[in-house]
C-alpha cells in the first residue's frame, strides 16, 4: 500500500536520520522549522520495528534500505541519500510503492578528484613507500627513484564530472591529457574539458604513462581492464582507480606487477572491501592502498548533508524532489498513482538499451489508453532514464535530458487513445544511428506489477525483473532442454520461460526469454552460444 499523500506541516514531518551526518544537516532542518530524530547504527531489525510511523530517512552508506524496512514503513514518502551512490537502497522497491529517493550528486565530485590527483602524485614519487622505510629506521633513496609528472601522458577513462575535475587539475601540473568516455567517443561531440583529446580505449592504454578511471561499475564496465587489456598497457604504466572497485582484473593486475610490465597501482576502492589477508595486492610495495576515501573530506561530509537536508526541507515544502533517482518530480497524489507506470518505463528503456547491439539514439515512446492522460511529460523521460542508466549509474530525473543531448540520444514522445489493456500500455521503439537496428517493445501494469507483453513481433507475458537470457535459436527439438542442462550445471535457476516459436513446419529462427535467479558468467553464455541451433544470446539485467 502505497503511503498517504496529504500535506505536512514541518512539526508534524517525523524525519529519521540513520547514519552519522554533519551538524550543518541539523542546523539546515532547524532553520526551516523541521527536528529530526537521529538514530544510527541500526540493525535491519531495528529500523523495521521503528520506522512504521516515519515520513523521511536519511542514510549515508551504512545503513541499508531492504525491501523490507519499505514493507514496514507504511506512512514513508522519501530516502534521501547523502552520497552519490544508492546502492544501499532498493529503489526499485521504494517506486513500486510511490517512494522518492534522492541523492546529492554533486558533493563529492571535488574530493574524489583531488584523491585522485593525490593518489597520481604519491604513486609517481612512492611517498607512502618512504614513509613507512623511514619510520623504520632507514633512509635509503636508491629505491625511491619517482618520475616527474611534466610532459607525462595521462589516460582519463570515463570524462563525466569527477574525469573532468582530475583531467583539469592534471593539466594544470602540465602534463598531456586524453580521455576515453565511449558515449562521447561514439558520437563524435568535442571534449568537455578544454586541451583533453578524446581517444579510443587501445590507444590510451598503449600510449599513456598514467591511467585513471572515472566510470561506474556495470556489467559492461566490470572488470574493464582486463587480463587482455592490462597486457595492452605501455610498458612501466601507472594505474590509479578511485571509482568502484570490480573495474579492474586484481588478480591479472597483481601478475602484472609480478612482471614489471605495470610500474605501480594505486586503488581506493577493491572488488572486495575490506580486502582479505590473502588478497594479492596486499603488502606490496609498487600498490598504494586507502580504505576508499573518496567521499572522505570535511567539506564534502559538509556539502552532502546540507546538500541532502535542504532537498528533503524542499520536498515537504515545496512538492519538489531535486535529484530524484527514481522519479520526476511529480506531486505525491500523481506519482503514487503512476509509480508502477514510471517503473515498467524505467525498465523498458533499460531492456532496449541492452537489446542493441549499438547504443540507441533515438527512443520512440507512445502512450497508450489512461496512462497517456496521466503520464505525459514523465514517462517519456522514465524510459530515458533507464535507457541512459544501463550506460551511466549517474543518471537520474534531473540530468536525463542534458545527458542524452551530450550523448546524441533523441527522445520522440506521442500518444494513442486506445490500447489493449486496461489502465494503459507504453510501447518503446529504439533506434541506432542511421537507423540500421530497430526494436521494439511494449508492457503494462497488472495491479502494481509491471510486465513485458511484446518484443519486437513476438507477444509475451513476463515480468520484467532480474537476469534475463535472451536466445533467438532454431526451433528444434531438445534445445531448450540443452540450454537448461547448462544453466543448471552452473547453479542457475530458471524461474519463467516465455518462447516466441517459429510457425509450424517453418525453419525460422525462435526467440526464447529465461527469467532467472541469479546472473549466470559469461563462460556459461559462451558455451550456450556454441550450442549449434543457437544463433544468438544476451543476457540483459533489469
Amino acid at each position: 500500500m502505497a503511503p498517504s499523500s496529504a500535506p505536512l506541516s514541518p512539526a508534524q514531518t517525523r524525519i529519521l536520520i540513520c547514519d552519522t551526518l554533519s551538524p550543518a544537516a541539523l542546523e539546515t532542518f532547524g532553520a526551516r522549522g523541521f527536528e529530526p530524530l537521529v538514530k544510527t547504527g541500526m540493525t535491519e531489525d531495528e529500523l523495521c520495528a521503528c520506522v512504521g510511523e516515519v515520513h523521511a530517512l536519511i542514510v549515508r552508506s551504512a545503513t541499508r534500505i531492504t525491501r523490507r524496512v519499505l514493507e514496514a514503513a507504511g506512512s514513508l514518502r522519501v530516502v534521501g541519500r547523502a552520497g552519490v551512490g544508492v546502492d544501499n537502497v532498493d529503489c526499485d522497491a521504494a517506486t513500486e510503492r510511490g517512494v522518492v529517493v534522492m541523492n546529492t550528486p554533486t558533493g563529492n565530485t571535488t574530493t574524489t578528484g583531488e584523491l585522485a590527483i593525490a593518489l597520481l602524485c604519491a604513486l609517481a614519487r612512492h611517498i607512502p613507500r618512504a614513509d613507512r622505510q623511514v619510520r623504520g629506521g632507514g633512509w635509503s633513496k636508491k629505491e625511491l627513484v619517482g618520475s616527474e609528472l611534466t610532459g607525462k601522458r595521462l589516460g582519463v577513462i570515463g570524462l563525466g564530472r569527477i574525469g573532468g575535475v582530475v583531467a583539469r587539475r592534471a593539466r594544470g601540473l602540465c602534463m598531456e591529457v586524453v580521455a576515453h568516455d565511449p558515449h562521447l567517443t561514439s558520437t563524435g561531440v568535442a571534449s568537455p574539458v578544454e586541451g583533453v583529446e578524446l581517444v579510443e580505449l587501445d590507444e590510451l592504454l598503449q600510449t599513456c604513462d598514467f591511467i585513471s578511471l572515472h566510470v561506474p561499475l556495470l556489467d559492461s564496465t566490470r572488470n574493464l581492464l582486463s587480463r587482455e587489456r592490462l597486457g595492452r598497457l605501455k610498458p612501466g604504466a601507472r594505474l590509479i582507480n578511485a571509482a568502484r572497485g570490480g573495474l579492474i582484473d586484481e588478480q591479472a593486475l597483481a601478475e602484472a606487477l609480478d612482471e614489471g610490465r605495470i610500474a605501480g597501482a594505486a586503488l581506493d576502492v577493491l572488488a572486495e572491501e575490506p580486502p582479505g589477508s590473502d588478497h594479492p595486492l596486499r603488502g606490496r610495495d609498487d600498490v598504494i592502498l586507502t580504505p576508499h576515501l573518496g567521499a572522505s573530506s570535511s567539506e564534502a561530509q559538509h556539502n552532502v548533508a546540507v546538500g541532502i537536508a535542504a532537498q528533503i526541507c524542499d520536498f515537504f515544502t515545496e512538492g519538489v524532489a531535486h535529484n530524484a533517482v527514481n522519479a520526476p518530480a511529480l506531486s505525491a497524489d500523481t506519482l503514487e498513482s503512476i509509480a508502477p507506470y514510471v517503473l515498467l518505463a524505467q525498465r523498458l528503456g533499460s531492456f532496449l538499451a541492452q537489446r542493441t547491439e549499438e547504443a540507441p539514439r533515438k527512443l520512440e515512446v507512445t502512450l497508450c489508453g489512461e496512462i497517456a492522460r496521466q503520464g505525459d511529460g514523465y514517462l517519456g523521460l522514465a524510459v530515458l532514464v533507464g535507457a541512459l542508466r544501463h550506460l551511466d549509474r549517474g543518471v537520474n530525473f534531473v540530468n536525463a535530458p542534458l545527458v542524452a543531448r551530450e550523448k546524441g540520444v533523441r527522445l520522440l514522445e506521442g500518444a494513442e487513445e486506445s490500447a489493449q489493456f486496461f489502465g494503459g500500455m507504453i510501447k518503446v521503439r529504439a533506434t541506432s544511428r542511421g537507423g540500421g537496428e530497430s526494436h521494439v517493445v511494449a508492457g503494462t501494469v497488472f495491479g502494481r506489477t509491471p510486465k513485458l507483453v511484446r518484443v519486437d513481433d513476438l507477444h509475451l507475458d513476463l515480468e520484467p525483473e532480474g537476469p534475463m537470457l535472451i536466445t533467438v535459436h532454431r526451433d528444434r527439438p531438445g534445445v531448450l532442454g540443452r540450454i537448461g542442462t547448462i544453466l543448471g550445471e552452473a547453479g542457475v535457476n530458471i524461474r519463467r520461460v516465455e518462447l516466441g516459436a517459429a510457425p509450424a513446419g517453418v525453419e525460422a529462427p525462435a526467440s526464447g526469454f529465461f527469467s532467472l535467479d541469479e546472473r549466470t558468467s559469461d563462460e556459461v553464455l559462451q558455451r550456450i552460444g556454441e550450442l549449434e541451433p543457437i544463433e544468438e544470446v544476451r543476457l540483459v539485467e533489469l
